[in-house]
């Protein structure tokens, strides 16, 4: 991966945090790994685990940052959120959400946040 584009994905990380943390939600880890892959975020949303995948996207030439959460990405996700669950022994509500963070020019940041995804 290029460093700018590392860079860009970790600035969307760090937006979306700010965006998840303004709307109440404990951040627990980031980039938490497992050999299934990598949990972006994840959080304590009221009682629920939540496992964040954040896309960030500038411009539209590869689509938007949602049309990127392809079933395989959702496997992978949930693979991850399994891996969580029973090294930390959690036995509580989870689920997979993803947050898609895009830049256009001359304009704040639009971030979305969807909860409870699935394939």
């Amino acid at each position: 991966m290029s460093k700018a584009k590392s860079r860009l994905g970790k600035w969307g990380e760090d937006q979306a945090i700010c965006h998840l943390q303004a709307c109440g939600c404990q951040i627990v880890a980031r980039n938490w790994r497992c050999e299934a892959g990598e949990a972006d975020i994840v959080l304590l949303d009221g009682g629920c685990l939540a496992f964040v995948e954040v896309r960030t996207r500038r411009g539209q030439a590869y689509g938007s940052p949602e049309e990127s959460i392809t079933p395989q990405k959702l496997a992978r996700m949930a693979a991850v959120a399994e891996s969580y669950v029973y090294e930390h022994s959690w036995e509580g509500d989870c689920r997979l959400d993803v947050v898609t963070v895009q830049l256009s020019a001359g304009q704040a940041p639009a971030i979305e946040w969807y909860q409870n995804v699935s394939t």
